[in-house]
């Protein structure tokens, strides 16, 4: 009998042997030793399975990978450094010079300007896209050499929610896969791969994590996507590779293909990987990430019903107001709640919005969102400050949006600080 996603959260990963730490132990080592050369070896060809430089794998690692996996629901996944290290790996994985892939223009700045700015000059070109377009609309920014379809469950900072059975049916109609970044739901609050997702990443320095002490990625893959039935789309997985004696990854590791290949070509050549002390760190929040989620949204959803009654706020989003635009969307794909972002403008422009943060006692201005303390940022003067005007309009952040990321604390106390600070304006 499958374990249900609380079960998995704690048990998940680690799985002791007679006389083995009951917790999951940090193997704070650069290298692993063995015996004989021959050893050492089969693990360079890709024969054997092991650890030989903390570089490419740990263990530690990958048992926070595997709880993440198996709450996922996917067939194997690795950690990167980040949540940017991880959704350029995902991408990168299987596109190369040439190739082109199309994006929500809604996801986090930080994602767009990977995808828009930095590896355009790799050769790698990206269609951003308005995600809430028809499909017939949307079908027309596939080309020929389209190799993938990227976004994000809940996108950062408009908090607006996916269709994945749209862009699920868009992207396998044109025989690529379909990435979803589900950092803000989770997998307690939506698992991607059951509305078609294949591959699914995370930052999981947010809610994962939970306590804002560990910067952190992971990426996990569903198996589900048929890489040699679009052979010539996906020549990296499915050509031999000659860096590694010419194994051809799909032919060799089934339903393990992608993770092996991004774990033995990028993880060798980029070195991104999660420190096995953070990966420790990610494991304990891990622990708790069923508890933490459902405190979340209750008090996120209270935070959104308070400042939809507030005289000097201009307009609220949060899929969990019965009156937002993805409501609908939100009840479908995410049933149990979204997650503690919410976004919010103030009447009276930046200027204003920038006078009540500056008011705020409880909740701090940080970079940092999801995890245990309430926070907030204004991205247009933050984290999407280097977009253009048009650039954020596509991405449809306003210069009066506020990004409010609710805390564990008493919802009263978060209410009272909001309140006491739209009275300093």
């Amino acid at each position: 009998m499958e374990n249900r996603i609380e079960t998995k959260c704690i048990h998940g990963g680690w799985k002791p042997k007679k006389g083995e730490p009951r917790q999951l132990p940090i193997f704070q080592s650069t290298t692993f030793k063995y015996d004989t050369s021959d050893e050492m070896g089969q693990l360079f060809d890709l024969e054997a399975e092991g650890y030989f430089y903390t570089r490419l794998q740990n263990p530690t690692n990958d048992a926070a990978a595997a709880k993440i996996c198996a709450m996922e629901g996917g067939a194997a996944a690795m950690l990167t450094s980040s949540g940017q290290a991880a959704n350029f790996y995902a991408i990168f994985n299987i596109c190369q010079a040439g190739d082109h892939f199309i994006a929500s223009s809604a996801i986090y700045g930080g994602t767009y300007n990977l995808f828009g700015v930095t590896m355009k000059k790799m050769g790698i070109t990206c269609s951003f896209v308005d995600q809430d377009l028809p499909e017939k609309e949307l079908a027309k920014y596939f080309k020929p050499n389209t190799k993938a379809v990227f976004g994000e469950t809940i996108t950062n900072p408009t908090v607006t929610i996916f269709d994945f059975e749209k862009f699920a049916t868009l992207a396998h109609s044109h025989g690529v896969p379909l990435i979803v970044d589900n950092t803000f739901a989770t997998p307690v609050n939506c698992r991607p791969f059951e509305w078609g997702a294949d591959i699914v990443t995370h930052s999981t320095t947010k809610y994962m994590d939970g306590h804002g002490v560990g910067v952190g990625g992971c990426i996990v893959d569903s198996g589900n996507f048929d890489w040699m039935a679009h052979a010539g789309k996906f020549p990296g997985l499915t050509t031999p590779d000659e860096s590694y004696h010419g194994i051809t990854y799909a032919e060799k590791f089934g339903k393990g293909a992608y993770i092996t290949k991004a774990t033995a070509q990028l993880m060798r050549d980029f070195g991104a990987i999660q420190s096995p002390q953070n990966a420790f760190y990610l494991n304990l929040g891990l622990e708790t990430l069923h508890l933490r989620m459902k405190r979340h949204c209750e008090n996120a959803l209270a935070v959104a019903e308070f400042l939809e009654n507030q005289e000097k706020i201009a307009w609220v989003s949060y899929a969990g107001l019965k009156n937002d635009k993805y409501h609908a969307l939100a009840a479908k794909y995410l049933p149990g709640g979204s997650c503690g972002v919410l976004a919010f403008g103030i009447k009276g422009g930046r200027a204003r919005s920038i006078k009540f943060m500056d008011s705020l006692k409880l909740a701090s201005i940080v970079t940092h969102v999801a995890d245990s303390k309430t926070c907030l940022l204004h991205p247009a003067s933050h984290t999407h400050r280097q977009l253009t005007d048009v650039q954020l309009r596509e991405a449809g952040i306003a210069p009066d949006l506020i990004r409010l990321s609710v805390g564990l604390e008493n919802i009263d106390d978060i209410i009272a600080d909001l309140r006491q600070a739209l009275g300093q304006i």
